[in-house]
């Protein structure tokens, strides 16, 4: 990489040196043209993040906008449109950006395709990115081109920098712990979603730390990952029990896990809750439709979609929107009790 002077920042011409193509072809990349190779393309977003280059702060878009000082439309990214959790963020992002007179584009960030592109060409107000990872490339591009930018309980830590909205995982998982050790549980399993998930991992260890407080006496915490998957949730269900066939708490890290974990438990002839107690997260439509009803952590998904488009717009207005700095946003989560949960068993199953 050819070297810079210290204290220096990253400029175009150094992505295009980098890279070993020409400004106005990075540019380009950076603005989503069309006419740029794949291998050129990726060569670019190579060398703006080695580089560690991103627009000025401040800098004015190149947009069309209306008298309001803000472009009509604001990007949803999401990694899936299917569940009621999407549903829910969609409701209250579509209703937020109404209210504001904005327009929502909903885009899916399928693996392998070039989504960012048609979203630098959109030259929206800015983009919110539901359940991404912040490390990608097609994230890194937006970053690069200065695209204002709010994450929703991004699934790695956030560029410096940027602005994120999420829920109180790790208090959500302590909550979920001390629910099932006032029962009397003591042998728990977590059905988690993927480890590398930064608000899984919360949820996991928030738990954990109730279990290594508790005054119960040798309490156990077995985890098992379950991919965010009904079946994958269920496989883990079955790992969890084979290692310890005492678990009588378990917690399932989202309402779409816990449906896996009720199937597990019916295939093994087990009650819920006489025999296992089963808690969850979200607090979906699910929860309260499946029998025995879910007791979980609510999470307020549709308040999230609506908080997050709000900052967006707050960050993305004014003259000195850029100059501001990038707020974390936390959503407070609360325990909501039904009849999956109950007292430990008086006797071994």
């Amino acid at each position: 990489m050819p070297p810079r002077p210290a204290g220096s920042r990253p400029t175009l011409s150094l992505v295009a040196r980098t890279a070993g193509t020409s400004v106005p072809t990075v540019s380009k990349v950076l603005r989503g043209g069309t006419d740029v190779s794949a291998e050129t393309r990726a060569k670019v977003m190579e060398a703006v993040r080695a580089v560690g280059y991103t627009r000025r702060a401040g800098a004015k878009s190149e947009s069309v906008r209306d008298e309001s000082g803000l472009s009509p439309v604001i990007d949803l990214v999401v990694t899936h449109f299917e569940g009621s959790w999407a549903n829910l963020l969609i409701a209250g992002a579509g209703r937020e950006a109404a209210a504001a007179g904005v327009d929502v584009v909903l885009t899916l960030a399928e693996p392998h395709s070039d989504w960012v592109s048609r979203v630098l060409r959109r030259r929206s107000t800015g983009v919110v990115g539901a359940l991404v990872d912040p490390a990608s490339p097609e994230f890194g591009a937006l970053f690069a081109a200065g695209v204002p930018l709010v994450l929703i309980d991004p699934m790695s830590t956030p560029p410096s920098g940027v602005a994120s909205v999420g829920v109180a995982n790790w208090e959500g998982g302590r909550m979920a712990a001390e629910h099932l050790l006032s029962l009397g549980h003591a042998r728990m399993g977590v059905v988690a979603g993927h480890a590398r998930h930064l608000f899984s991992r919360a949820r996991v260890d928030g738990f954990r730390a109730a279990a290594d407080t508790t005054d119960v006496g040798d309490t156990t915490v077995s985890v098992a990952h379950g991919g965010w998957n009904r079946a994958k949730a269920a496989a883990a269900t079955h790992t969890l029990l084979d290692g310890d066939p005492d678990i009588t708490g378990i917690f399932a890290c989202a309402d779409s896990m816990a449906l896996g974990v009720y199937d597990a438990l019916a295939a093994r002839g087990l009650r819920i809750p006489q025999d296992i107690s089963v808690i969850g997260f979200d607090d979906l439509p699910e929860a309260q439709y499946i029998t025995p009803g879910l007791t979980t952590v609510r999470q307020p998904s549709t308040e999230l979609g609506a908080a997050a488009v709000k900052l967006l717009l707050e960050l993305s207005g004014g003259e000195n929107a850029g100059a501001r700095s990038p707020a974390r946003m936390e959503l407070a989560t609360e325990l909501v009790l039904r009849a999956s949960t109950g007292p430990v068993p008086a006797s071994p199953r």
